[in-house]
């Protein structure tokens, strides 16, 4: 059996945990806490420790699903969490103060893991404010000399994080077959 590792991370309240229970075959295992900073004026608990989920292939594969905690005060299980996996699933919220500077810090926060690997974004929350769009977000990535596959997706929709794990394997092996 083959085994593979996908990271999800990007800023509190983005909903990776949420995206990682949509697709995983499991029930997840979830380290929420209950918020005791900032945090608790956007959501009620936050990820502490990880997410873990997982996906069955029929061709005896499984992808892991790691989902980070937003808060920079845990970035030391960033560095953990990303210890053999394949690529970086980024979500970024539209809804967020400034999401252009979110997606800038996480990339910039893994650019070493990302540097070895693949990176998708997935912008959420597009259904609660609709500005920036996707194509804002392709010209400041491209005025950063990046070219990631970006997409809009619901956290709560197993075809939109689908499409980003497709979008992923398919980056890291463009000859895979659908």
């Amino acid at each position: 059996m083959n085994d593979h590792k996908i990271i999800f991370s990007g800023p509190v309240g983005v909903g990776k945990t949420t995206a990682i229970g949509s697709i995983s075959d499991i029930e997840p295992v979830i380290t929420d806490e209950k918020a005791s900073d900032m945090t608790k004026t956007q959501k009620p608990g936050t990820t502490v420790a990880m997410d873990y989920g997982m996906i069955s292939l029929d061709n005896r594969e499984r992808i892991h699903l790691y989902g980070t905690p937003g808060q920079e005060r845990f970035n030391f299980m960033w560095e953990i969490l990303t210890q053999g996996g394949i690529g970086l699933i980024l979500l970024i919220s539209n809804n967020r103060p400034d999401p252009f500077s979110d997606m800038h810090f996480f990339l910039d926060a893994f650019k070493q893991f990302i540097g070895s690997t693949k990176v998708v974004i997935g912008v959420t929350q597009m259904d609660l404010r609709n500005k920036p769009r996707l194509e804002d977000y392709y010209l400041q990535l491209e005025d950063s000399g990046l070219k990631v596959p970006i997409f809009e997706v619901d956290a709560r929709v197993k075809r939109d994080i689908s499409l980003l794990v497709e979008a992923l394997l398919y980056s890291i092996d463009p000859g895979l077959e659908g």
